[in-house]
């Protein structure tokens, strides 16, 4: 199992702010910013870039999720930044696709 798919069992303690039958939400335990959420689809993915043309529906429901949470988190109107890492060389250091909401101050470009 991987280390989201424990989270989602509840075997590993996490401040979940979401959840549905497809995803969870929670906070990420090194924020890099104020608001640092982790949008985590239950489906064991290990990446973006080995996700297939099948898992078009739950990608979609991913990245629509996105608005609601922000507008809860309350960084809807001032902005926010959605990231996914893909491989070593994009930062990712989990095999779980998992999507980097942050927010609550300005962020810079390029992010690093």
């Amino acid at each position: 199992m991987t280390l989201f798919e424990k989270i989602a069992a509840r075997e590993i303690p996490a401040d979940f702010i979401h959840e549905d039958e497809y995803c969870f939400a929670i906070r990420d335990i090194h924020p890099q910013s104020p608001t640092h959420i982790l949008l985590i689809p239950k489906k064991p993915i290990p990446r973006i870039g080995e996700s297939t043309r099948n898992d078009a529906a739950l990608l979609g429901h991913l990245l629509s999720t996105i608005p609601d949470l922000a507008r809860t988190l309350g960084i809807s109107q001032d902005g926010y930044r959605v990231v996914i890492n893909n491989g070593p060389h994009g930062g990712e250091s989990v095999p779980h696709l998992h999507i980097h909401i942050l927010g609550g101050r300005p962020l810079q470009w390029p992010p690093g």
